[in-house]
């Protein structure tokens, strides 16, 4: 099936309008209302953004809610937007694109998922080894770290009700393995996939 792809000078929002497909295709039945979830949300817009360290906020290991939007502060001078294409698109045409700053949509070379729940940092405690307290990743924390052996993105952003939830982002080559594995891993804990 031919895709069409975006002149080097289309936006943001022209280049994530390709349609998306995710990399997971089968998802594991069972669980419980009452245990974690794992929910596919790689069709969410990700935009990596890179200038000078302190370019702006939020700084290295810490996330930052901007709108409707999450802005990830990956690694120093790097940054990842994560959110709705528009919301994305405003965010980027309002940067100030003077200086060494580059803009790319990694929408559809990431694959990213929220696992959530109580037990959400028990299920990554049994896969990466990480430390999931409070103390050490609290809400807002940005980490990379192997899971279940994929290097990934890790931003911890706690649920409405202050539960905790944890969007993981990875290489989309890796997606439905990584799903499967943290699906695999919060059997224990009733885990449902969405």
């Amino acid at each position: 099936m031919p895709i069409s792809i975006p002149k080097e000078n289309a936006s943001v929002a022209d280049q994530a309008s390709l349609t998306f497909e995710s990399p997971v295709l089968t998802k594991p039945k069972g669980g419980s209302d009452s245990g974690p979830t794992l929910e596919d949300l790689s069709g969410l817009t990700k935009t990596v953004i890179r200038a000078e360290p302190n370019a702006m906020d939020p700084p290295f290991g810490q996330a930052l809610a901007v709108g409707d939007m999450l802005l990830c502060g990956q690694r120093p001078g790097e940054w990842l937007a994560v959110g709705e294409a528009s919301d994305c698109a405003a965010f980027v045409d309002g940067l100030d694109r003077s200086g060494h700053v580059s803009v790319i949509d990694h929408t559809h070379s990431r694959a990213m998922f929220r696992l959530s729940g109580s037990a959400a940092p028990k299920v990554l405690e049994k896969i990466c080894s990480l430390d999931w307290s409070d103390a050490m990743t609290p809400t807002g924390a940005v980490v990379s770290a192997s899971v279940a052996k994929v290097t990934c993105d890790i931003a911890r952003v706690d649920s409405d009700d202050g539960a905790p939830a944890y969007l993981i982002a990875c290489d989309r080559s890796f997606g439905q393995y990584l799903f499967d594995a943290i699906a695999d891993a919060g059997t224990e804990f009733d885990l449902r996939a969405l």
